[in-house]
């Protein structure tokens, strides 16, 4: 790829479609008004396929013939307008849906690059009139690819119909396609036939505040320099050696990272919310692909006989006006175990918040009972309830198995055979499941309990699960899990042994013990246990370790449980809770969530899981806390201690060169700071 990166300023008087008036400059101030104070540079990113329309916006908004009509490469051309800075970043193409993963992949960390940090704006440019289902996935798949979040920065603007077009703006508005991409886009977008500077410029500036300020970041994490080649490799670095790095290999979280990808493979076109979120679960690519394409009735699965997908992919549709996605699957039966978590972790992610119905796609000849096993270990990683969500889909015209007579049993004998071809039968059966079961797959929930006391731990855990006995650590410094199913959902507990005066080696192998056994799809809360009494310092060290192990992030995720025996509105715990100054610093630490619990009592227990489930929805966070958050986590860790050591030492030599230094032969450091920045970690450091 080519890259120009030009930076001009001031912006010049004339702007090449509208005259730049005296009035229309005031208009273009009162325009960015609207900007958060602190903005120091607006970003506004291209995409469309048109190369010469996104270059004369580009131009309009610079105020300037900048962009070349005949160079489509990778722009980024920076300006001020009304001394505000603007960059804009003119991409050269939009990838067509034939692009692979790896491409695709490439093509948006170009931009990426261009827009460091990230982008304030998307703005997408759209010819109405040959605006296809097409084109809406070109531009889906870019979008989602770089962030989840890229629909709510983006904004639409529809170019005038092309003079041999028959057919007024109005009419061409009315394409299923393009009305898809505006409702994704939260119905934000202008027609250029009729926008001046001042108003989009308006709309960039309304769009970015309502985003609170914020650009949009692309979050790829991956080893980089393991796809160099020999001679592309850097020269070997100099390791700072620390006690965290030493900790992080000997719990070998490296070797844990490299097998994570944050980004979804294949992802393609998503509704935020569809009615149908379907899964297609089975063998044959060619049958999965021509019943994917017949639900969504267009062709936007491709079947690859030589190479058949490894990774999930998804397409949308329509059926009688309601939104459909549908997710095609690998043979996830050829999948090692760990493959197989990998994929479903995907495909949920690719029909946000979840499926609502499971097609098993099964040919009765060929399906054992070693299949049948597989399937319904593939449907557990669903959830707890997946049964009641599935339906068998026979591809061939045979004889009924005992193998599929007994998973037909289990998914409450809904089946459909691929042999009627027809389509309002298999929608009407779907929607029928859908109406029957209203809610999503139940999800499993994950959560981790913490704190220094392993009886009252236990003692939660048995309430939760209602379970009278559970299984113990061979050794009690070791993490421990639990699972049962609870309120209609299956709930894994992890029990984290106290970390309290433990060695860092130690703490760090235990922390990512933890994480691992709530892998792939991570944690969803982590519950503090503690008794209605006041906070030890060791409780405090407990707590000081916990947000120095997991980071500052686990405190997003964290919520206190106080146990008692008795009455948990009793006026004595609820007055102790709220005037203890430590309980009250802690609780708002932890966003205060707190939840107290009668042990003896399970009545309280949906009301906790209600609770629970607030904390990995919430809009500012993310859905959980997963093995890559964990990873980010130490090697920010890493990066400042290595950043703080060299300071160190800078701060040594001048030290020693100093006329008023006290002691040539002692240097005292005071380290100041909240818990859980790293105060331990970073003494530990110093010290060797």
């Amino acid at each position: 790829m080519c890259f120009i990166n030009i930076v001009f300023s001031p912006v010049p008087k004339v702007i090449s479609i509208h005259p730049f008036t005296e009035d229309l400059r005031r208009q273009t101030g009162s325009c960015f008004e609207v900007l958060p104070e602190n903005m120091s540079e607006l970003r506004v990113v291209l995409l469309g396929s048109n190369w010469t329309e996104k270059s004369e916006v580009g131009n309009l908004l610079l105020g300037n013939t900048v962009f070349s009509s005949k160079t489509k490469a990778f722009v980024r051309i920076s300006g001020t307008l009304e001394g505000k800075k603007i960059a804009v970043i003119n991409t050269p193409y939009l990838p067509p849906l034939n692009t692979s993963h790896h491409d695709l992949t490439e093509f948006i960390k170009d931009f990426a690059k261009r827009s460091d940090p990230g982008p304030h704006v998307f703005l997408l440019l759209v010819q109405p009139e040959n605006f296809t289902e097409e084109h809406k996935l070109r531009l889906c798949r870019v979008l989602q690819g770089y962030s989840v979040r890229s629909f709510d920065h983006s904004l639409i603007l529809t170019s005038a119909p092309r003079e041999e077009s028959s057919g007024s703006v109005e009419d061409f508005m009315k394409s299923p396609a393009l009305n898809k991409i505006i409702k994704k886009c939260k119905c934000r977008y202008l027609k250029r036939l009729k926008v001046e500077l001042p108003e989009l410029l308006t709309h960039l500036g309304e769009m970015t505040k309502d985003n609170n300020g914020e650009h949009v970041s692309y979050e790829a994490f991956e080893d980089t320099e393991q796809n160099l080649s020999e001679d592309q490799q850097p020269p070997p670095k100099k390791e700072t050696k620390t006690p965290i790095t030493d900790a992080v290999k000997a719990a070998g979280l490296p070797n844990k990272l490299k097998r994570i990808n944050p980004q979804v493979s294949g992802k393609t076109p998503l509704t935020n919310m569809s009615a149908f979120r379907i899964v297609l679960l089975g063998k044959s690519e060619d049958k999965k692909t021509k019943l994917g394409n017949f639900i969504i009735e267009h062709q936007g699965f491709h079947c690859h006989k030589q190479s058949p997908i490894t990774h999930c992919v998804a397409s949308c549709g329509e059926w009688r006006g309601k939104l459909v996605t549908v997710v095609k699957t690998p043979n996830l039966f050829s999948l090692s175990e760990e493959d197989m978590r990998r994929e479903v972790k995907s495909c949920v992610s690719l029909c946000h918040p979840g499926p609502n119905v499971l097609l098993l796609l099964v040919k009765p000849s060929k399906f054992s009972e070693e299949n049948r096993t597989t399937l319904k270990f593939i449907l557990s990683l669903f959830g707890h309830n997946a049964f009641k969500h599935s339906m068998v889909v026979i591809t061939r015209e045979n004889e009924m198995s005992s193998t599929v007579k007994e998973v037909l049993i289990e998914c409450g004998g809904r089946h459909y055979n691929m042999s009627e071809d027809n389509y309002g039968s298999l929608m009407a059966k779907i929607q029928e499941m859908t109406n029957q079961y209203n809610h999503l797959i139940k999800r499993s929930l994950n959560l981790v309990l913490c704190g220094r006391r392993r009886a009252e731990k236990t003692s939660a855990a048995k309430v939760i699960l209602g379970q009278t006995e559970l299984h113990s650590a061979s050794n009690s410094s070791e993490c421990v899990k639990h699972q049962g199913e609870v309120c209609g959902r299956w709930v894994s507990l992890v029990e984290l042994p106290a970390l309290y005066g433990k060695p860092q080696e130690a703490v760090m192998e235990e922390s990512l013990r933890c994480i691992s056994l709530c892998d792939p799809e991570g944690v969803h809360a982590f519950i503090l246990v503690l008794p209605v009494a006041p906070l030890t310092d060791k409780d405090k060290g407990e707590l000081e370790i916990i947000q120095d192990a997991f980071s500052s992030r686990v405190s997003d995720f964290t919520m206190i449980l106080f146990t008692v025996d008795s009455d948990p509105t009793d006026p004595a715990f609820v007055n102790f809770v709220k005037k203890n100054q430590d309980i009250q610093e802690l609780y708002e630490s932890c966003g205060g969530r707190s939840f107290v619990l009668n042990i003896k009592d399970k009545q309280q227990i949906p009301q906790l899981l209600e609770t629970v489930e607030k904390i990995s929805v919430h809009k500012d966070k993310s859905y959980c806390y997963t093995m890559y958050t964990f990873g980010q986590a130490q090697l920010e860790k890493m990066l400042q201690q290595e950043k703080f050591i060299t300071q160190l030492a800078q701060n040594r030599s001048t030290a020693a060169c100093h006329e008023e230094m006290q002691s040539p032969e002692c240097l005292r450091i005071v380290l100041i700071g909240k818990t859980g920045c790293g105060k331990s970690s970073s003494g530990n450091t110093i010290l060797g």
